[in-house]
């Protein structure tokens, strides 16, 4: 099939070709995001392949199919950029790779995790200017912390279990208990507790209406204070203005994200010559206990390579008009 894939980078179209010499699709790469500026690029494409910062809401999705589109394939877990009930309306189907690699994302969080608390960040910085001096790196032992995993699905029981590696008390809060998880003896807890209890809170939930801005002013101030918060999941999760705020009063002791609510103008460009005008990003960044890298937990081979596989076999599918396993539907 022809298929137009946005938001595409070199490194990506390597893994992509590589997949494609098996599934021998007609492949046009854009390297800009989509939305209704650029959605007339997929005109004549039965398939659109887009990633967590294309824009494919109703106004989009209606002129793909004006254009012939009849599939969007997503290059990603998550599925809030797409407007489920719009596609099925329109009798667009929507795909997505639901497991590419739950540890390269579990990893760098907890790369995450020891880079904000043991100061690595600020340590590279100052030794580069051969200042040696370790005054204001002084972090925490992991061993015996309490870790709270919001969001027990495949990514957080990796994340767990690396956690108990450390020798850390891990507790779950996720409205969809895993067997997965409470086989690895570990216990459930309610929101009111994880903010008592926890030294470190990491987010693996996906974004949804229930779950955006799950960190906001209120639940801030029922963590304990000077508590650690990592998210490798999306950034509508948190409410950024309100971390600041906590940040300033050392309610909060540390931020280390690899997503940002509005990162999508941010995000997969290189903008070192440009001023970046977002004043909240700017403000964000200024503190020396936040650490941001550029959404790219989930940057492994292993996870580039099942990505663009998956991507391609679920558009064979559709070609072939067999089930489509990993097909999103409105609930």
């Amino acid at each position: 099939m022809e298929v137009a894939i946005y938001s595409s980078t070199p490194y990506e179209r390597e893994y992509l070709d590589e997949a494609n010499k098996l599934e021998k699709h007609k492949l046009r790469y854009h390297d800009m995001s989509l939305d209704m500026d650029t959605v007339e690029l997929a005109a004549g494409y039965g398939v659109v392949c887009i990633f967590v910062n294309d824009k494919a809401d109703a106004e989009v999705l209606e002129a793909l199919y004006k254009g012939g589109t009849r599939l969007i394939a997503l290059r990603c877990t998550g599925f809030n950029n797409v407007d489920l009930a719009a596609a099925a309306k329109l009798g667009i189907k929507v795909v997505r790779v639901v497991d590419y690699s739950p540890n390269s994302v579990a990893e760098h969080a907890v790369a995450l995790l020891l880079a904000i608390n043991r100061k690595v960040h600020r340590a590279y910085n100052r030794t580069r200017d051969s200042n040696f001096s370790l005054d204001g790196l002084i972090g925490f032992d992991l061993y015996g912390k309490t870790v709270a995993v919001v969001g027990t699905g495949k990514i957080g029981c990796v994340f767990a279990k690396i956690m108990q590696g450390f020798g850390c008390n891990v507790i779950g809060y996720d409205p969809y208990p895993s067997k997965e998880f409470a086989a690895l003896g570990l216990q459930y807890a309610t929101p009111g507790e994880i903010g008592e209890r926890a030294d470190i809170v990491a987010l693996f939930c996906p974004l949804t209406p229930q779950t955006y801005h799950v960190i906001n002013a209120e639940s801030l101030k029922r963590a304990k204070p000077g508590a650690l918060l990592v998210n490798t999941s999306r950034g509508g999760l948190i409410d950024t203005e309100a971390v600041i705020e906590a940040l300033k009063t050392g309610q909060l002791g540390g931020l280390a994200i690899d997503v940002y609510e509005q990162e999508a103008g941010l995000f997969f460009r290189d903008l070192s010559s440009e001023i970046i005008t977002d004043d909240i990003f700017q403000r964000l960044v200024s503190f020396p206990n936040v650490i941001v890298t550029g959404h790219q937990a989930y940057l492994t081979r292993e996870a580039l390579t099942t990505i663009c596989a998956t991507t391609l076999q679920s558009i064979t599918a559709f070609e072939k008009n067999q089930p489509l396993e990993n097909e999103v539907k409105v609930k």
